[in-house]
């Protein structure tokens, strides 16, 4: 299978899948349903998967989560980093945008 996003002023509205046997998949989902198509990449080194309200790098051919937190920042893979990098598990944490930092969640 080979995957498609659906662009709207750069924006993911739809990710569908298509057999491997389209020779231009971007080409048949627009002649399809219409609209801008890009290919997304699934377990592909470097390359983030589309997912809908992702905003789609043309000039790195690839996707960008929503920012997370206003403190978080953009890499130059595309994937949003924390301030202060996650400490090593256990126990499971979670970002506070209040403190900037990384708490424990709350045992039972």
């Amino acid at each position: 299978m080979a995957y498609y996003a659906q662009l709207a002023n750069n924006i993911v509205t739809e990710v569908i899948a298509v057999n491997d046997d389209v020779l231009d998949g971007a080409q048949f989902c627009t002649d399809l349903l219409g609209g801008e198509w890009v290919e997304t990449y699934l377990n592909i080194a470097g390359k983030n998967f589309a997912s809908i309200n992702y905003t789609y790098d043309a000039v790195n051919n690839n996707f960008i989560a929503p920012q997370p937190y206003p403190s978080w920042t953009l890499d130059s893979n595309d994937v949003w980093q924390p301030p202060i990098p996650q400490p090593p598990a256990p126990p499971p944490t979670y970002w506070d945008e209040d403190t900037q930092s990384w708490q424990p969640y709350a045992q039972p």
